[in-house]
């Protein structure tokens, strides 16, 4: 159990790295084709590479193992239901993006920590000490990062707070479904799901040319490979093994690794203020969750 415990921190410190450089891939994107176009792209994109895995079995011809079982109608439920949160939820960013720096998106969506034992309390867990400071701190370094000199916080830093709900929802649904169906499914099926609603956005409300479609290729690449098909694939697969709690902790240091990638990507830089809010914001992450729990008996 251990041994699977610790395998699970891995591959998410693994997928926080993943999502932290995905943030420069979405703004590189965005240069040539819409936010619900990039999503769309990406994702379907991502659902056609992993496909096979929906049919998958492991151990080969020959092996004991029992043939794969047709997929449930918990399955489907559970999958298409994450895909549609998951399409709210990256779209919210994907659009946010176009509005705010990638330092301030990436900080300001890794509040989902807090997100995840709040949201909690709608389903009768008790919330300790530690999360309220932990969401205090947190709303204040938030205020620092985002709040410019006019006191006035950006449009696009709005939509990823509320993209921040969004993603602990996200969180605490997978935590729940990955331990009742197979990650890999469930996977394939929310990325199905996202793709269809985000390219049917994309047709409403934004212009689709080929020449455009090419120029954002690179970038809807590294996000459909690397960002959904390796990133998002590896969120289930590790949190079958993990507190939902404990996952958000790790997660949330995407905000790190997104705050690094513009900076060596993007060249965005932070005034003092900023620092100072990000450190905040980080210390409110990890005392929400890290603070001593009263255990009871």
């Amino acid at each position: 159990m251990q041994n699977r415990a610790l395998r699970a921190d891995l591959l998410m410190l693994l997928t926080a790295m993943i999502w932290g450089s995905v943030f420069v891939a979405q703004t590189r994107g965005m240069e040539h084709v819409g936010p619900f176009l990039y999503s769309g792209a990406r994702f379907l994109l991502a659902t056609l590479v992993l496909l096979p895995l929906f049919f998958w079995r492991p151990g080969g011809r020959d092996s004991a193992a029992p043939p794969i079982q047709p997929a449930s109608r918990g399955l489907w439920f559970g999958g298409l239901l994450m895909g549609v949160v998951l399409a709210l939820g990256i779209n919210l960013q994907q659009v946010g993006l176009q509005f705010t720096s990638v330092t301030n998106s990436g900080f300001i969506t890794g509040l989902y920590v807090i997100m995840v034992p709040l949201i909690g309390l709608l389903v009768g867990q008790r919330t300790g000490l530690g999360t309220w400071l932990g969401a205090s701190l947190a709303v204040v370094g938030m205020f620092l990062l985002s709040v410019g000199e006019n006191f006035q916080v950006a449009s696009g830093d709005w939509l990823q707070l509320a993209g921040a709900v969004v993603w602990g929802v996200h969180v605490l649904m997978i935590g729940s479904l990955a331990r009742r169906h197979d990650p890999l499914r469930l996977a394939v099926l929310q990325f199905a799901a996202c793709g269809v609603i985000s390219l049917l956005l994309a047709l409403v409300f934004e212009e689709i040319t080929l020449p455009a479609l090419l120029g954002a290729g690179p970038a809807i690449l590294y996000g459909a490979l690397i960002g959904v098909a390796i990133g998002f694939t590896l969120q289930v697969i590790a949190q079958r093994d993990a507190l939902a709690s404990h996952a958000a902790v790790i997660f949330s240091l995407e905000a790190v690794f997104a705050a690094l990638a513009g900076a060596w990507f993007l060249d965005e830089m932070l005034q003092a203020r900023g620092y100072v809010g990000c450190g905040l914001m980080f210390a409110g992450m990890l005392v929400a969750q890290l603070w001593p729990r009263r255990v009871a008996v």
